[in-house]
C-alpha cells in the first residue's frame, strides 16, 4: 500500500473558512431540520442522495419526512406505499433497503438511530460512507466520511491524479489522515470536501480559480497532468434495462390499486424481451410481484 500523505497543516482551516462563507444552503445543514428529525433525517438524506443529483433529492426529502418522521412511523408503511413514495428518485431498491433499515432500527434500537458505526452498518443498505455519514453528520463524531466528490479532491489534491482510481478501502486511510483532531472541525472538514469536489473540484470542469486550496494542490502545482481514469463507466441510460425497469415502474405507480394486467404493462415496449427482463428482474429485487395475469406493486 503507497504511504498515506501527509496533509497541510493549514488545509482544515482554509477549507473550513472557505465552507462557511460558499457552502450551499442545503435543508439537511440547517439546525432545524436536526431538532426535527434528527439522525433520521440523516439517514434518509444519505439514502436519497446516492447517485442522485441535489436538486431532485430536496422536493422527495421533505415529503417524505413529512409522511414518515420517525424509523418507526416508516416501519408500519407497506414496500407498495414505500415504492410509491419514492416516485422517479431511480435506483428504487433504495426504498425497499430504507424500509427494511426502518423496521431493524425499530426493533433491534427502539426506534432510535444508532450513534455506533457498526450498528449502522448491521442495517439494510448502509455501506462504509452512509454510516460514516450518519456518525459524523447527525452525532458529530469523528469518523472519515468519503464520498465520490471527496475521493477526487484527494486524488487531486493531495496525491496530483486527475481522476480517483477505483474505490477501495485505502480512501478512508487516507481521509483518516487528513482530519482534524478534533469531533467539531473533523465533522466540518469532511463537508467541506464533499462540498468542494461537488462544486468546485468537479469531475470534467474544475474551477480552480475559485478553489481556497488551490495553492496547495499538487495536481496544480504538477501542472494538471492527465493520469488517466480507471472509473467504471455507467452504461448508457437510454434504450437500457434500467430505462426498461423505470417504465414498468412507473406504469405500476399509474395504476388504479398499483397493478396492471400483465400483457398490459408498458405492451408498447419495443423490445418484448427486454420487457420480459425488466419485469423479471423487478420480481426478484423485490419491487413488483406477479399474480396469476397481473403485476402489481409489492405487499
Amino acid at each position: 500500500m503507497p504511504a498515506t500523505p501527509t496533509p497541510s497543516s493549514h488545509l482544515p482551516t482554509l477549507l473550513a473558512d472557505w465552507y462557511h462563507a460558499e457552502a450551499r444552503d442545503l435543508p439537511w445543514r440547517q439546525p432545524e431540520f436536526h431538532e426535527r428529525f434528527g439522525a433520521w433525517g440523516t439517514l434518509v438524506s444519505e439514502f436519497m442522495l446516492q447517485q442522485t443529483p441535489v436538486t431532485r433529492v430536496i422536493p422527495h426529502l421533505e415529503a417524505w419526512l413529512a409522511r414518515w418522521p420517525t424509523p418507526t412511523a416508516m416501519s408500519a408503511a407497506t414496500p407498495a406505499e414505500v415504492v410509491l413514495q419514492w416516485a422517479n428518485l431511480g435506483y428504487p431498491r433504495r426504498a425497499l433497503w430504507l424500509h427494511r433499515a426502518a423496521i431493524e432500527i425499530t426493533e433491534r434500537h427502539a426506534g432510535e438511530v444508532p450513534r455506533d458505526v457498526d450498528a449502522l452498518l448491521a442495517l439494510s443498505g448502509i455501506g462504509d460512507y452512509t454510516a460514516r455519514a450518519v456518525a459524523a453528520f447527525a452525532f458529530g463524531d469523528r469518523h472519515p466520511v468519503v464520498d465520490t466528490n471527496t475521493r477526487r479532491v484527494i486524488a487531486r489534491a493531495i496525491e496530483g491524479r486527475s481522476q480517483p482510481g477505483p474505490a477501495a478501502r485505502r480512501d478512508l486511510v487516507v481521509m483518516g489522515a487528513l482530519l482534524p483532531e478534533s469531533d467539531e472541525e473533523s465533522a466540518v472538514f469532511n463537508a467541506a470536501m464533499m462540498e468542494l469536489g461537488a462544486t468546485v473540484c468537479t469531475s470534467r470542469t474544475p474551477r480552480c480559480g475559485r478553489c481556497p486550496i488551490a495553492g496547495d494542490c499538487v495536481w496544480a502545482s504538477s501542472g494538471f497532468p492527465d493520469t488517466g481514469d480507471e472509473r467504471r463507466r455507467q452504461a448508457r441510460y437510454d434504450g437500457s434495462d434500467r430505462q426498461a425497469r423505470g417504465a414498468v415502474l412507473k406504469a405500476l405507480r399509474d395504476a388504479v390499486a398499483g397493478e396492471l394486467p400483465l400483457d398490459a404493462v408498458i405492451h408498447d415496449w419495443a423490445d418484448a424481451v427486454q420487457r420480459d427482463r425488466a419485469i423479471d428482474s423487478l420480481i426478484a429485487d423485490g419491487l413488483a410481484e406477479a399474480s396469476e395475469h397481473l403485476l402489481r406493486l409489492p405487499r
